[in-house]
């Protein structure tokens, strides 16, 4: 389970990634929005939750871990750091794909788009913990 979340963070922060530059350059270029771009927000979204729901399993079968007397740093990291931000992060996802379909401008609608996922794309990128940094070294096995 630790291995798919782990991997599927790559597809996460791509798509996020891949679905911001898109709204972000339809918004500066003031043009409508395409089908596809559409679509990569859609697929984003999408495959944010799915990050989401494994990242609450793996919680949820290791909770006495993490609330142990012996909980080390990186179980405060991930108690703390990891789960708040990207918790908010996917609330953004969500929230600026919600908005961005009420919208009647198209222009506005890229907006909505690319202004929460561009944030919520630099809280990916802070709290993941990273297989090069210290915290990321600390997951052994199984973490990519």
């Amino acid at each position: 389970m630790v291995f798919v979340h782990s991997l599927l963070r790559y597809a996460v922060i791509l798509l996020v990634l891949v679905a911001f530059l898109v709204n972000l350059r339809g918004w500066l270029m003031q043009r409508p929005i395409i089908i596809w771009e559409r679509m990569a927000t859609i697929w984003a979204m999408i495959i944010c939750h799915i990050q989401l729901v494994f990242g609450i399993v793996l919680y949820a079968t290791n909770a006495a871990a993490f609330h142990s007397k012996d909980a080390g740093a990186w179980q405060n990291y991930i108690m703390h750091v990891h789960i708040g931000s990207m918790v908010l992060a996917i609330a953004l996802v969500t929230a600026g794909r919600m908005l961005s379909k009420r919208a009647q401008d198209e222009r506005r609608k890229q907006m909505l788009i690319a202004i929460p996922y561009g944030i919520a794309l630099a809280l990916m990128l802070y709290a993941t913990p990273w297989p090069l940094t210290e915290i990321g070294r600390t997951f052994g096995k199984g973490w990519l």
